[in-house]
């Protein structure tokens, strides 16, 4: 129960406010190559939903038969409930909209709708489902870890603090505008990453279709090591709070280290481990997930720009290590360009939900070999570009920590 609400708001059951349904469980089998989309978790992300991340279809007979129950409305307020993480649940929260319907729901999603608009403001629960009132209620509900796997059940056992309506319209008015200035500075950094790629077409073509004709090498040839991390026995028990990086493949992004879930070991795990040990640019690679071509968790790869010794990685995580005379900025890029995104949907092994690069794929990758000054300009303005997006990323940083304290003052009713 939510206590020491401002005056003039009330507590409520959130089941008392709005309606909600977690998608049904479709299973495998009853999968189509097309028809009507199922959502996914995975199509929820930044607040935006993409549905060109996944392919998973049921047949219109199924979708406007038996799940037509489940078939999402324009304005429905949907939610990823599975499979994530309690610091990132509040990007996992968008609005749909027509043009990505007709869609079903699935499991590990759910949606909201109000049940009476002028009691509650459904962007005003939007904004209530971002916050650590909202949160803090769930980690009390749910079982395990960090890992967020929730339901209606959970929901029913849930509250909401509710000012008057105009507070709520007053509320969203000012946190949409925190929003919008986030949604902007992001936009802006992403302009800068289409600005290399459209760099590295006019300099070297598709590094697949290679239309310039340049000389073409196999991964392994210029390469000293390529290698799967080590996973030391025990799994999570030896992880320790203060010791060595120990990188694992939610790490691993599109040509970028992600250091908020970070794993540490401590020094004799990491010396049992020395064939993984990283040395500074060394490439990693994810080697299992699901696939798709911009959101995928297969495949991703980035450059570690650490000390020599100072981090491991573990064996979901493949290890490039380049020959001296390789430019890393200039082969890490191509692995992270869609059309090499493309390529390794073609090479790898598996399903639509598991899928793995073996190594004998990743040997034979091919990589575009242009004249190695060409490279080494690329790289500079890779350099270049990525200390202006460090810069702008700072930005961002601040202006989400700004946002956070509006919601915080928001919640605890000092917006007026």
């Amino acid at each position: 129960m939510i206590k020491d609400v401002p005056d003039g708001w009330r507590v409520e059951k959130i089941s008392d406010t709005v309606f909600f349904q977690e998608g049904p469980g479709v299973r495998k089998t009853q999968f189509t190559e097309k028809g009507i989309k199922l959502l996914n978790g995975g199509n929820i992300n930044n607040n935006k939903i993409n549905l060109d991340t996944t392919k998973i279809y049921i047949s219109e007979d199924e979708a406007y038969g038996k799940y037509k129950h489940f078939l999402i409305e324009d304005g429905d307020l949907l939610i990823a409930c599975s499979g994530i993480t309690v610091k990132t649940f509040h990007k996992k929260i968008a609005f749909i909209t027509k043009k990505d319907l007709p869609l079903c729901l699935n499991t590990s999603t759910m949606r909201f709708r109000t049940l009476n608009n002028e009691r509650l403001d459904i962007n005003f629960f939007k904004f209530f489902l971002m916050t650590n009132m909202f949160r803090n209620q769930l980690q009390r509900h749910i079982t395990g870890s960090a890992q967020l796997n929730f339901g209606p059940s959970h929901i029913k056992k849930m509250f909401i603090p509710i000012p008057p309506l105009p507070q709520q319209e007053k509320i969203v008015k000012v946190l949409d505008i925190s929003s919008e200035l986030i949604e902007k500075q992001k936009e802006l950094i992403e302009n800068y990453d289409l600005f290399l790629k459209s760099k590295f077409i006019e300099m070297f073509g598709d590094p697949i279709q290679n239309p310039m004709g340049w000389g073409v090498k196999k991964l392994k040839d210029i390469s000293t090591l390529i290698s799967s991390g080590s996973t030391p026995k025990g799994g999570r028990e030896v992880y320790v709070k203060e010791g060595i990086l120990f990188f694992r493949s939610q790490n691993v992004w599109k040509n970028k280290m992600l250091l908020d879930d970070i794993a540490y070991i401590d020094e004799e795990t990491h010396l049992k481990m020395k064939k993984s040990s990283l040395k500074h640019k060394d490439i990693l690679m994810t080697k299992t997930g699901r696939f798709n071509t911009e959101n995928s968790s297969l495949g991703r790869a980035a450059l570690f720009l650490g000390e020599d010794d100072s981090a491991n990685v573990n064996g979901h995580v493949y290890l490039i290590r380049l020959k001296e005379d390789m430019i890393p900025e200039y082969v890490v890029y191509i692995l992270t360009t869609t059309e090499y995104r493309d390529y390794i949907g073609r090479v790898c092994v598996g399903g639509i939900d598991k899928r793995q690069i073996n190594k004998t794929h990743l040997e034979q990758f091919p990589i575009i070999f242009p004249p190695i000054e060409q490279q080494e300009k690329f790289a500079s303005i890779v350099e270049k570009i990525n200390t202006i997006k460090a810069k702008e990323t700072q930005k961002l940083e601040h202006l989400e920590i700004l946002h956070n304290s509006l919601m915080d003052k928001a919640f605890k009713g000092e917006i007026q």
